[in-house]
C-alpha cells in the first residue's frame, strides 16, 4: 500500500501495522471457522463478518481488532515510520464483509461449498496481509481508483 505521498488532504491516516494485526486475528478466526465447518463454524464466521461490517460501514476506528491494536499493542511500539490512507483497508473490509456474508448465506441455504469457498477466499486474503503485508483488497481499491481516474479524465486508450 502506498504511503501518505499520494493521499488526499482529507483522507484519514492510520498506522499501517493496525490492519496487518487485524488481518492476523481475522486469519485465526477464519481458519477456526473453516476447521469447525458450517455447523459449528458459523458463529465464528458471524463474529468475523460483524467485525468486517464495523470496519466497512462505520470505519476502521470501529473495527474491533483495530481497536485492540490501538489500545493494547500500539502503545507498546515505536511510532510508525509513515502513516497511510485508511480508504484502501476500509475497502478491503468491505470485500471481507461480502465474503463473510456469502459464507453465512451458504450456511443458511445449506450449501456448504459456498461456506468453504467464501471463507477460504477471505482466509487467503487475510493470510496474505498478515504474513506478507500484501493487502489484496487494498490493491483492488487502488486499481479501481486508477481505472476510474483514468476514465474520468477522458484519456483514450491507444491501439
Amino acid at each position: 500500500m502506498p504511503s501518505t505521498a499520494g493521499a488526499d488532504a482529507s483522507a484519514q491516516l492510520i498506522d499501517p501495522r493496525g490492519p496487518r494485526f487485524a488481518a492476523a486475528v481475522t486469519a485465526v478466526l477464519l481458519a477456526a471457522a473453516l476447521t469447525f465447518g458450517p455447523v459449528l463454524g458459523w458463529p465464528v464466521l458471524l463474529v468475523q463478518t460483524l467485525a468486517f461490517a464495523a470496519g466497512s460501514l462505520l470505519g476502521l476506528r470501529y473495527q474491533p481488532w483495530g481497536w485492540v491494536y490501538r489500545v493494547a499493542v500500539q502503545p507498546r511500539l515505536s511510532p510508525p515510520a509513515a502513516l497511510e490512507d485508511a480508504r484502501p483497508p476500509r475497502f478491503a473490509q468491505t470485500v471481507g464483509l461480502l465474503f463473510g456474508l456469502a459464507g453465512l448465506l451458504g450456511v443458511a441455504a445449506a450449501v456448504p461449498a459456498l461456506f468453504y469457498v467464501a471463507g477460504g477466499f477471505a482466509l487467503v486474503a487475510a493470510v496474505l496481509n498478515a504474513v506478507f503485508d500484501y493487502c489484496l483488497g487494498c490493491e483492488i481499491y487502488l486499481l479501481g481508483r486508477r481505472v476510474f481516474t483514468h476514465a474520468a479524465t477522458g484519456a483514450a486508450v491507444k491501439r
